[in-house]
This record gives C-alpha cells, sequence and structure tokens, in this order.
C-alpha cells in the first residue's frame, strides 16, 4: 500500500532525517527537529516539553496542525503539508526585559530568508505577521513557560485561493513565489533564526546594538502609516505608526501625544479609509 504521505505529489513530506543533518551540528542553537505527522499544536507541544526540562534548540514541525493558534487566540489551520507549522524552545540569557525582541527577531529572521529563497517583498505588520502587499503570509506567536520562551510560526506555502482561510491571506503559490519547496525554506528561516539569536545573546538583549531594532524598522509595512490598534479591553487608537522603540514596542502618534504600545492587534489603514 503506498504510503499515505505522498498523495499529494505537489505536497511531498519532510525528511526529519534531513532536516537534522543540515541544522544539528556542534555549536548550534538547534539541537534536535522533530517532524510529525499533525498535532494540535506545536507550541503547546513544545511548552510542554519546557516544564519537562527540554534544551534549548528543540524544533517541532507538524505536517498538519489540528488547533494551531495565531494572536488574540485566531485559528490557524491549513491543509496537510500545505504549508510550515513550526515552533522552537528557547532558553535566552539576556535580562527577561530585553526578551520582548524574540518573537520580533523571529519574524525579521523568516521576512528574510522568504524574500530570499522565494523572491517576493515580504514585510512584517507589528509586531510579528509576516505580509506580502496587505495580505498575511505567516504569522508568529511567542509564550513565556518558566525560563524558556517558545516561538511559533504558521507559514502559507502551497495554498491555492480558493484553500486560503481568510480572505486578508495569501501564500507563496499564490503570490507566484520562486520557490514553494518547504525543505529549503524552514532550513533557511532557521538559519536566519539563528544567526540574528546569536548575535542578540551577544549584545545581551541591545536590539540597537546587534542592529535588531534597525533590521526590523526597515522590514516593516507598520512605520509611517495610519493604524487603528485593536487594544486590550476592548479600546482603540487610531493614529499615526512611528518607529519602534528600544524595547520592540510600537509608537503612535494620535491627536498629538505619542503612545507607546506594549501589545495590539493592528489594522493598516488605507488612505482615505
Amino acid at each position: 500500500m503506498p504510503d499515505s504521505r505522498y498523495s499529494d505529489l505537489e505536497r511531498p513530506p519532510l525528511s526529519e532525517a534531513a532536516l537534522n543533518r543540515a541544522l544539528v551540528r556542534p555549536g548550534s542553537v538547534w539541537t534536535g527537529v522533530t517532524v510529525v505527522e499533525r498535532t494540535g499544536s506545536t507550541n503547546a507541544d513544545l511548552a510542554a516539553l519546557a516544564r519537562e526540562g527540554a534544551q534549548e534548540g528543540a524544533v517541532l514541525v507538524a505536517e498538519e496542525q489540528l488547533a494551531g493558534r495565531g494572536r488574540l487566540g485566531r485559528v490557524w489551520t491549513a491543509p496537510p503539508r500545505s504549508g510550515l507549522m513550526v515552533s522552537v524552545l528557547l532558553r535566552p540569557r539576556p535580562p527577561v526585559e530585553t526578551q520582548g525582541w524574540l518573537p520580533l527577531l523571529f519574524g525579521v529572521a523568516a521576512a528574510t530568508a522568504v524574500r530570499r529563497l522565494a523572491e517576493v517583498d515580504v514585510r512584517l505588520k507589528w509586531p510579528n505577521d509576516l505580509l506580502i502587499g496587505e495580505r498575511k503570509l505567516a504569522g508568529v506567536l511567542a509564550e513565556r513557560v518558566e525560563d524558556a520562551v517558545v516561538i511559533g510560526m504558521g507559514l502559507n506555502v502551497s495554498l491555492r485561493a480558493d484553500e486560503l482561510p481568510v480572505e486578508t491571506a495569501t501564500s507563496l503559490a499564490v503570490q507566484e513565489g520562486a520557490c514553494l519547496d518547504r525543505d529549503p525554506l524552514l532550513r533557511a528561516v532557521l538559519r536566519e533564526v539563528e544567526s540574528h539569536y546569536r548575535d542578540w545573546s551577544e549584545a545581551a538583549g541591545d536590539a540597537d546594538r546587534c542592529g535588531l531594532r534597525a533590521a526590523y524598522q526597515a522590514s516593516s509595512a507598520t512605520i509611517g502609516r495610519d493604524v487603528r490598534v485593536e487594544l486590550p479591553g476592548g479600546r482603540f487608537l487610531s493614529g499615526r505608526a512611528g518607529g519602534i522603540d528600544h524595547a520592540g514596542h510600537l509608537q503612535v502618534t494620535a491627536e498629538g501625544r505619542r503612545y507607546t504600545l506594549s501589545a495590539g492587534d493592528v489594522v493598516h489603514v488605507r488612505p482615505g479609509g
């Protein structure tokens, strides 16, 4: 009986062995890559392992995620093997107050890798959605687990237009990206994350000293835009997005006052909208 994982030849499975050979080596941040056929949430699974003392550098990839979560608890789903559903476990050494940069760091790294391989103009919507134009290509979600941080990403790769979960989403296939092969995409993303994470760690979490803040702002689709931000508690703030401060927070000017936001759901307002 044929392996059901190969039933869709346009969406081949990932090879756990090949990924480990490529990414796990002496001195690497990555200590092991596990690929599972399906799970509820890679973030939840890695969080459980973190509580059990799993070492830094564990990577978990799911071919299908049944209960993936986006920001604000939104569900993130996709057909099997149509995207990259990956989470990583980090045990950062820099001070806790600097660690809000980690999901932004992951976003910068992923955008850089995808931009290079797929040859599409990927930008970042604060804090860490990956956009092509105004459509969402990927989402990044981080959570603290004791002294660890688990960061997950769902990246739409081969989804067709009729498979996208919402009208505001897109995929590398829809955008006619130059690379739709998930294996090199995942390798490139993890290598970029490792490079940025190493620089950030060596700079003791100083996002200016390691160049992370400059890299984030250079990739930002939010800075300079009129935005409407949904704040915790159901409040809204409308204004012009300025820069990202030293802590990774978004600065918004509204009615002559500057606000610094550590959390919120940003909507880019179209001119005249």
